[in-house]
């Protein structure tokens, strides 16, 4: 750690704020945006329909990201739909001088890119308010200094141009969020903690009955930063501090403004803290030039997306930190980063932090696992610690057998849709999932779950470990059962546990499912579609569904397909992406590869790809439609067409099928 940033001057942000400038409503309706691009500001009404679950994909595209620098300020909300349309363009909120953005419900859903509210930041905007705002994006917010509050009430002082008590973006958050907004941002927050101005409260919190997850917490708790003395003895939801980190791990889009960040703050000689607990992974726009338009090469996007991983490749050379990065010997990644970080590093008790929303995946095996910021990134590389406050949990009981035909995927349809979930009631917290057909789900199933923790809007999510888990490491990482067991001691929740909220499904009486367009919650059995829905793309694939026992349900449907001499439906293009190069590994072994090229299927090799509109199985077209094994379809997620969500079996089904069909064994066409 550099010296000096223990004599560094900060200061505190002044007691009371004020702004000049506009507010922008982000409505449903198209026809009001335009009317405040063009110069008319409205009245605050409780009438005015606000947009709801407006995600980070639509306040900055996957291809706005590729900028990682003030250019961001450009592009704010150019992915956002009011109603049929997309009514901002370039530079629509910068000229606009907006210096407070204003929508509804699940504000900040989805990925947890930083360079929303960067971007946000950059075009003037210095307030944002919203009914609810989701956890990450909340956070990075606060990480960047931009203000945020769910009090409606301060709309009318904002337009007035009146001063604002600080209080009112500090109130109900924990002592150190407090103390990171006063300071205007976490990196000025903690160079006063590493100089002593500014203070971490002590946890106080008794021995008590506690979750899996709040036991996690307890053993990571930083005591004291300066003889690194971790672990306490306890805590509840609410304690705040920071957290010792196992492994932190960023991709393309993340790392590079994290490392700018590092070099322009911390200093361009200075190295990172323990960097063999730090990973870096080229997965998300391995295939970007084979789908990126012809107009947005011309634009340069191609070149300046280009030097993110150029970026990343010399920052992880000159600090010495492990880079999992694209083959050498064809075209495609070793993995994508949560997929591997399951795979290849993560143990039982173990706190991760990643770049990625979906960073809970690990939570598969007992982790805690989460998704944070470009700002968290950063400052871990000083500290190894991040700052949490300890949520409240929620149970998600899975009870009975499920069908065969019904997987992971389809539980987390069917939790996505409860009103609970829907309400966003659940943003924040963490999903412990429990009850028999939790329990008898292979690892990567559960991983299906933990990982779409993140369409919950929740914390992170966690199954406890068991003989799976234990059977889980000898197998992938050639750990001996002794030492598998010991990772495993004492994981578990305690009987008097907490938790706010029950959801409980029963697995026996579910039956295939989807998620219409739009967004994962809109969940519904596929025999209440009424009508045939044709199908243009499917797509199995993504950390979601491109792990091995995916590929089991994939090559199972095919198989019978092939039995019955019938092959990926002409009207249909399908796709299968692998999640690493041992999924790969796998399908050879298993004799996979042979069955989906006599299929039909075009194979791709390991990245993020569709799932975030930068591979093959995009859709090109507003009339296509994609079924889909991805985690998320919110508007423009993986092209302009209509997005179905999917288990593997459906999505191989319909693949053959030609339209959205369930999986039945060896009736995937009526004849």
């Amino acid at each position: 750690m550099s010296d000096s940033l223990l004599t560094r001057d900060v200061q505190k942000r002044p007691n009371k704020v004020k702004f000049s400038g506009r507010i922008l409503f982000l409505t449903e309706s198209p026809e009001l945006i335009k009317q405040q691009l063009n110069g008319e500001d409205l009245a605050w009404d409780e009438s005015m329909k606000l947009r709801d679950n407006i995600s980070t994909d639509e306040i900055t595209p996957a291809y706005i990201c590729y900028y990682f620098d003030d250019t961001l300020g450009d592009f704010p909300y150019l992915g956002l739909k009011a109603g049929e349309e997309f009514p901002l363009v370039r530079a629509s909120v910068r000229k606009g001088n907006f210096v407070a953005s204003v929508s509804g419900k699940r504000r900040g859903k989805g990925s947890s890119r930083e360079q929303s509210p960067y971007a946000e930041m950059c075009a003037g905007i210095q307030v944002v308010i919203a009914e609810n705002i989701e956890r990450i994006y909340n956070q990075n917010c606060q990480n960047l200094g931009l203000l945020t509050s769910t009090n409606f009430a301060l709309l009318e002082k904002l337009k007035k141009g009146e001063e604002i008590s600080l209080s009112e973006f500090t109130a109900d958050t924990d002592e150190i969020t407090k103390q990171i907004i006063e300071y205007g941002g976490l990196f000025s927050f903690n160079l006063a903690r590493l100089q002593g101005k500014a203070s971490v409260p002590e946890i106080t919190t008794k021995k008590r009955p506690m979750t899996l997850a709040e036991k996690i917490f307890a053993r990571h708790f930083v005591v004291d930063l300066a003889t690194d003395k971790i672990g306490v003895e306890a805590v509840k939801p609410g304690d705040a501090g920071f957290v010792q980190t196992d492994i932190r791990f960023s991709h393309e889009y993340v790392t590079p403004m994290s490392a700018i960040f590092f070099q322009k703050y911390v200093g361009e000689n200075e190295k990172v803290k323990d960097p063999e607990s730090i990973y870096f992974f080229r997965d998300h726009l391995t295939f970007l030039d084979d789908v990126m338009s012809s107009e947005r090469k011309a634009m340069g996007l191609l070149d300046v997306a280009t030097q993110l991983k150029i970026k990343q490749e010399t920052f992880a050379k000159e600090q010495g930190i492990t880079l999992h990065g694209e083959l050498s010997d064809r075209k495609g990644s070793e993995a994508i980063c949560h997929s591997k970080i399951l795979q290849s590093y993560a143990l039982p008790g173990q706190l991760i932090i990643g770049s990625d929303s979906h960073t809970p995946h690990s939570g598969a095996i007992g982790c805690i696992a989460f998704g944070v910021g470009t700002t968290d990134i950063f400052n871990s590389w000083i500290t190894k610690d991040v700052r949490v406050k300890v949520p409240e949990s929620i149970r998600v009981i899975v009870n009975g057998h499920k069908p065969d035909n019904i997987t992971a995927k389809d539980f987390m349809l069917a939790i996505l849709r409860e009103p609970y979930v829907k309400n966003g009631e659940a943003i924040g917290k963490i999903v412990e999932y429990c009850g028999q057909a939790v329990s008898e789900l292979n690892i990567d199933e559960r991983a299906t779950m933990t990982n779409m923790a993140a369409e919950v809007g929740a914390f992170t999510g966690i199954v406890a470990p068991d003989e799976k888990t234990i059977d889980y490491l000898v197998s992938q990482r050639a750990i001996s059962k002794e030492e598998a067991i010991k990772y495993c001691e004492g994981l578990y929740s305690d009987k008097d546990a907490e938790y706010v909220y029950t959801i409980e499904i029963d697995a026996s009486s579910l039956k295939p499912m989807i998620a219409l367009p739009g967004d994962p919650g809109n969940g519904i059995f596929i025999d209440e579609l009424g009508k045939d829905v044709k199908v243009d793309i499917a797509y199995g694939g993504s950390c979601t569904g491109g792990k091995a026992e995916d590929m089991d349900m994939y090559a199972k449907v095919f198989k019978d397909a092939l039995e019955m001499g019938q092959k990926v439906h002409p009207s249909v293009r399908c796709f299968i992406q692998f999640g690493s190069q041992e999924v790969r590994e796998y399908c050879l072994s298993k004799g996979y590869m042979d069955v989906f090229d006599r299929v039909g299927v075009h194979i791709i090799e390991p990245s993020c790809g569709a799932c975030i509109n930068a591979g093959p199985g995009i859709s090109t077209l507003k009339e296509q439609i994609t079924i889909s094994a991805i985690n998320r379809n919110f508007p423009g997620r993986s092209g302009p067409g209509q997005m179905y969500l999917a288990s593997p079996y459906t999505v191989a089904a319909s693949a053959i099928a030609g339209k959205i069909t369930e999986y039945k064994v060896l009736e995937l066409v009526e004849e």
